[in-house]
């Protein structure tokens, strides 16, 4: 095993230090902009930049609230102007990056969901003297379309945390739900767990229509009787999923990838067993930050390899103390 191997490995399981000093908030897109400085903290004396933060997030998703108040936190603080976009389909998010090349903007982030749809663009920005960071998705795919670094989970790792987990607790027939096929972030979460809990089957469903998702998944587990835990890959999805369970009468635990508030409640309350945290807050901080350092005097943050923000197995135990911050909208 090499030396960033066994160190990656240490990481899952423990609540991971914020990366980065706390800050107000600016954007623009989604919800009304505010000023940098005008919520508090203090605004950097550098010079004003410009950074689109452009993701594959789809509405109603609370995990890209986080990303994204984490990101005007960050932007505050660094006398950033924000422009965050978004769109699920990956030619329509090339498009928004080439957009923000036109733009001639000082930085992009982005997510690599569908990173084959984005290299084109992304080469684009990189080709323009544009640094790029990506987050959340691609890790493994980030350093060859030319990001300088990546703020996010290792999802196989993630992955693999969560069937050591399971088989543990003894559960041997898992169903892991991915809401949007194709996604490899997605995928890779499902091939960790399966990997370490052979048993475990794949059900794809689509996350922009929670009905669908609810009936796919209640006809699942009413078909699949030995199904003895669920799994769903981010909160909205896993909270439809326990709804799921009861309905189909199945004696199905449920366990989740990524947390809001009503989640943790969950976990504390004993209906959710655990689930697995990337820090969303600090990707969109950790992203925002990283360009500002870019501008401000050249530094890279990360040495060329990923920042890891996860992942941390939140549980029973952990949880009480995790619920302040999911309620703050932190975590």
């Amino acid at each position: 095993m090499t030396k960033q191997c066994a160190w990656r490995k240490a990481v899952v399981g423990i609540t991971l230090v914020p990366l980065f000093m706390l800050a107000a908030c600016s954007s623009s897109g989604g919800r009304e902009p505010v000023d940098a400085g005008t919520e508090g903290g203090q605004v950097v004396e550098t010079e004003r930049m410009k950074v689109a933060l452009i993701t594959h997030a789809s509405g109603g998703d609370t995990f890209w609230d986080i990303v994204r108040k984490g990101a005007e936190e960050a932007a505050a603080k660094d006398n950033v102007e924000l422009l965050y976009t978004s769109d699920p389909e990956g030619g329509r998010q090339a498009q928004l990056i080439e957009q923000a090349v036109d733009q001639k903007v000082d930085g992009i982030a982005t997510t690599l969901a569908t990173p084959d749809a984005l290299k084109d663009a992304i080469r684009k920005a990189v080709d323009a003297g544009i640094p790029v960071v990506t987050l959340n998705a691609g890790e493994d795919v980030s350093a060859a379309l030319g990001a300088f670094t990546h703020f996010g989970s290792n999802e196989k790792l993630a992955g693999e945390a969560v069937g050591d987990r399971l088989a543990e607790m003894g559960f041997k027939h898992p169903i892991c739900v991915i809401q949007q096929q194709g996604h490899v972030g997605l995928e890779n979460r499902c091939a960790g767990v399966k990997a370490k809990v052979p048993g475990s089957e794949i059900l794809y469903v689509n996350g922009q229509d929670m009905t669908a998702v609810a009936s796919t998944a209640t006809a699942k587990l009413q078909a699949t009787k030995d199904a003895d835990v669920i799994i769903g890959l981010g909160a909205p999805i896993t909270l439809t999923l326990l709804s799921s369970v009861g309905e189909s009468g199945s004696s199905a635990k449920v366990a989740s990838f990524d947390m809001n508030a009503e989640l943790a409640q969950k976990i504390v309350d004993g209906e959710i067993i655990f689930t697995v945290d990337q820090q969303p807050w600090l990707q969109g901080y950790g992203s925002v930050d990283a360009l500002w350092q870019v501008k401000r005097g050249g530094f890279k943050i990360g040495g060329g390899e990923p920042v890891l923000t996860g992942p941390t197995i939140v549980d029973a135990e952990s949880a009480p103390d995790v619920l302040e911050f999911a309620n703050a909208g932190i975590r």
